[in-house]
């Protein structure tokens, strides 16, 4: 089941933080009441170059896969080209992070099929 508790996230953070990745705004992990009461986790995402509230979590029967949700926004964003640099690290930095979120929970799949 890709859906991981408040513990393991809080550690894969750690460890993609500790691998480098710059991360510009901040990453923290958001407690979410699954079904039947299962921790099933949610990483909230504060860029620094855009006020867009960001949350990450696994997709439902997604085997492992995870997403990244960007909620609508009231005002509108205007950015020079150095922002839209900046910018563009930011959503690069989170798409590594879907990417080594999925590759953990693939790690907790094959793992537990054992």
């Amino acid at each position: 089941m890709p859906y991981r508790n408040l513990a393991t996230l809080e550690s894969w953070l750690t460890e993609f933080r500790d691998l480098g990745y710059e991360v510009a705004g901040s990453l923290k992990v958001i407690v979410q009441d699954g079904d039947a009461g299962a921790d099933t986790g949610l990483v909230g995402v504060h860029l620094a170059y855009a006020s867009t509230a960001v949350y990450v979590q696994p997709v439902p029967g997604g085997i492992g896969r995870w997403e990244a949700t960007m909620e609508p926004r009231d005002d509108a964003v205007v950015l020079d080209a150095a922002g839209l640099l900046r910018l563009s690290g930011e959503l690069a930095m989170l798409s590594t992070l879907c990417t080594f979120l999925q590759t953990k929970s693939q790690v907790c799949i094959d793992t537990d099929a054992v």
